[in-house]
């Protein structure tokens, strides 16, 4: 069981994280096209965390999943705000956005192959990564 509630609270994490990203981003963004694709992402990694919490409740019912920490939003927006401080192309942004994306890829790949976690949990952890794969094919398009 607890396998199950870590692995829920890391892509919990990761989809909270990602809708930050784009939260930060998207007023930097003019391009209408590229605007439009993010925040098409952003309600897909919403989609994903309300499915996460429904999940969740039947592991801790008096409880929700962990989201990114204050000091982890802060660091995320600092970073954004230092890496477009003098470049807010869509290419600079896609990047910036990939290269969450990417990460995000990863942990959900450990999750899957490192964790013995429940089949509801594993099919949403594969949708998850399925998700940001998808987002990555989006985001190439803009570089």
């Amino acid at each position: 069981m607890k396998e199950n509630i870590n692995a829920l609270n890391e892509i919990s994490k990761g989809a909270c994280m990602g809708m930050d990203a784009i939260h930060f981003v998207l007023n930097k963004v003019e391009d209408k096209e590229f605007k439009e694709s993010i925040t098409v992402q952003y309600h897909k990694y919403k989609a994903i965390e309300k499915k996460i919490r429904q999940v969740f409740k039947k592991y801790k019912k008096e409880e929700e999943p962990k989201e990114t920490s204050a000091m982890n939003k802060a660091m995320t927006w600092y970073g954004i705000e230092m890496k477009t401080l003098t470049d807010t192309s869509n290419s600079k942004i896609a990047e910036l956005l990939l290269q969450g994306t990417n990460m995000g890829i990863i942990e959900g790949r450990k999750l899957l192959n490192n964790k013995i976690v429940d089949e509801q949990i594993k099919q949403l952890i594969n949708e998850y990564v399925t998700m940001q794969e998808d987002s990555i094919e989006q985001l190439k398009k803009f570089l």
